[in-house]
């Protein structure tokens, strides 16, 4: 029993972080239709930032610039590459996207260098007990943050005219227009919460065990998580996120003695096993809208 809460702890704290990513996808959805590949290059930014950072102004201070720093480039990105093609095939948008994030990793790959780069966070493995039970600090902070920028993201949603209005442009743009809401605000600020949600995310993905040229894979097991969740459900994101930290922390921990014949690495694909067993049940993800065609 200690291990099983242990191994949920863990991957709690895990997917809380793929939480904040899959909320980026999804908001940039919502707003947009397109999915974002750019959000990987936005977390390792923001990761690597802070890794500059934190050694000057502290770790906390580092993380908040960090956040905004991200945000603006996102936001500048969404300006220069993103807004002129309104109107153009989905898929075309895409591509740009995924054109975006080779090029910005490109670049953030210069600032990381060869080796691991710290972060600078005041966790990193050290492990406290709370009721007999080892927990690595990381992941009760990975948890705590997540709660607390989770609710502040619903909470923005839900009782700020920024936020009405985003609701409104992703149930019905023409509507929205009509009411008067900037659309192209929508998708600017969209595109600036999704770049500061995955700052966030970096920087707790780089804690313990630091950011090099490859941490940027982590950022690709948020889209079994917005799958699983539903593309256009910002609480499915959030429940997807955590489902998926959680299902990798299990099979980490109990697949070797229950299915050693899968391999030494099967948790690494476990939440894209898991993907495709609610897609199989479910096409539009667990809490995503069905969409019916009449034809």
């Amino acid at each position: 029993m200690k291990g099983l809460l242990e191994s949920l702890v863990r991957g709690l704290g895990n997917g809380s972080v793929y939480a904040l990513l899959a909320l980026g996808f999804v908001i940039i959805y919502k707003a947009t239709r397109v999915i974002s590949f750019a959000q990987p290059a936005f977390m390792i930014c923001g990761a690597v930032a802070v890794s500059h950072l934190a050694g000057v102004t502290g770790f906390y201070a580092a993380v908040l610039i960090s956040v905004a720093g991200v945000a603006a480039l996102a936001l500048a990105v969404e300006r220069a590459a993103i807004r002129p093609m309104v109107g153009r095939p989905v898929f075309v948008v895409a591509i740009i996207t995924l054109g975006v994030d080779v090029v910005l990793r490109v670049i953030v790959n210069g600032f990381i260098g060869r080796d691991v780069r710290q972060v600078g966070d005041p966790w990193g493995f050290r492990t406290v007990h709370l009721a007999g039970i080892g927990v690595q600090q990381r992941h009760l902070a990975m948890l705590a943050a997540a709660v607390v920028v989770l609710l502040a993201v619903f909470a923005f949603f839900r009782h700020t005219r920024y936020g009405l209005a985003m609701r409104a442009a992703a149930y019905d743009q023409e509507a929205a227009l009509a009411q008067g809401v900037s659309v192209g605000m929508v998708f600017a600020l969209s595109w600036a919460l999704a770049g500061g949600l995955a700052a966030i995310a970096g920087t707790f993905v780089g804690t313990g065990q630091g950011v090099d040229q490859l941490t940027w894979i982590i950022a690709l097991k948020a889209l079994p998580a917005i799958i699983l969740g539903g593309l256009d459900s910002l609480g499915g994101a959030v429940a997807g996120g955590l489902a998926v930290g959680v299902a990798e922390s299990l099979v980490q921990a109990y697949q070797q003695q229950l299915a050693p014949w899968l391999g030494q690495n099967f948790a690494v694909v476990s939440p894209y096993v898991v993907m495709l067993v609610v897609l199989l049940v479910r096409p539009y993800g667990l809490f995503g809208t069905r969409e019916v065609e009449r034809v």
